[in-house]
């Protein structure tokens, strides 16, 4: 056993083995789950038939986050919730050979990460994850992706609860940080936000190149393009899936809200403001009243070149 220390208290608290209930929580599995035999090594793409099978499996859908994952490196790391103070996981994974596990709680409302998600809600999640991860000093680095697999025979698998939880709910256990630090905004739910964030900041200028020229439809493909670009800096980059989701909810945004004529309004609007705000009139015998610069058939800032060019 690699109980260690803990072993008299798993014993008291280990919950009934497990049953047919909680062998279905892979009936969320996406068609082609990533999976992998063995770490370090190489992700597969492979049928839910044959993922369920492999030692590391990918156990949230696309564009949803239905399960928290903590990678808990600890020697004896089975307890590590328990000793933090916090709720039950849905179940724990151990290695038993060197202790190290997974922590998995299962969300009462599934995350949603797609075109329709809440960048709050996002950010919110993110939060809760990142203060159970260091109240329980499990990696804060943690992809999230893969995870292992709870029915392979390789882990020492618990099942502690069949109950699913608010993010409100978990957040009664931690306090949670007003700022989540610069280096953890390019893992797990922080991607998700960067991409997000570095993408509609690039989107609101760039549009001004394709509104007057291009389709929505060309739009779309420049914002995907670039979303990509962006998920690509990320040491482990998110599904495409995630890139398409994204790039489709702020390029569908940011092309009806910066159309033609409505950005030609905002402009409009703000150049009245600017006009508002001068004060001081056009006098009748001003360069400005009299525009000499016409009678010469040249522009305005060719003449006031040429005036300048004279005084030197």
């Amino acid at each position: 056993m690699k109980y260690t220390k803990n072993h008299s208290v798993l014993t008291k608290i280990q919950p009934k083995v497990l049953n047919e209930q909680q062998l279905d929580l892979f009936h969320n599995l996406p068609n082609k789950p990533y999976c992998m035999d063995e770490k370090p090594g190489y992700m597969l793409i492979r049928t839910k038939s044959i993922a369920v099978k492999k030692p590391y499996i990918q156990i949230n859908p696309p564009l949803t986050t239905i399960y928290f994952i903590f990678d808990d490196d600890k020697d004896d790391a089975a307890l590590s919730w328990f000793d933090a103070g916090l709720p039950k996981p849905f179940w724990t994974t151990q290695n038993p050979v060197n202790g190290h596990s997974h922590h998995c709680y299962k969300l009462e409302i599934p995350l949603c990460t797609s075109d329709f998600a809440s960048i709050k809600a996002i950010k919110y999640a993110q939060a809760v994850y990142y203060a159970y991860a260091l109240k329980m000093g499990a990696d804060r680095n943690y992809s999230h992706l893969i995870t292992k697999n709870p029915l392979h025979p390789q882990w020492r698998t618990t099942f502690w609860t069949e109950r699913a939880y608010s993010l409100d709910y978990l957040a009664d256990f931690v306090d949670l940080p007003k700022r989540i630090p610069k280096k953890l905004e390019v893992v797990g739910l922080g991607r998700n936000v960067t991409m997000f964030e570095k993408g509609r900041h690039w989107a609101y200028k760039a549009i001004r190149d394709y509104m007057h020229y291009e389709t929505s439809h060309e739009w779309e493909k420049a914002v995907r393009a670039k979303i990509g670009e962006i998920n690509s800096e990320f040491e482990q980059p998110l599904p495409y899936s995630e890139v398409k989701a994204t790039a489709k909810s702020i390029a569908k945004w940011v092309w009806q809200r910066f159309s033609y004529g409505e950005f030609s309004e905002i402009q409009a609007k703000r150049g009245a403001k600017g006009g508002i705000k001068s004060k001081r009139g056009a006098k009748p015998d001003s360069a400005r009243s009299m525009r000499p610069w016409e009678p010469l058939g040249i522009s305005r800032a060719t003449y006031y070149r040429r005036k300048k060019n004279e005084t030197k």
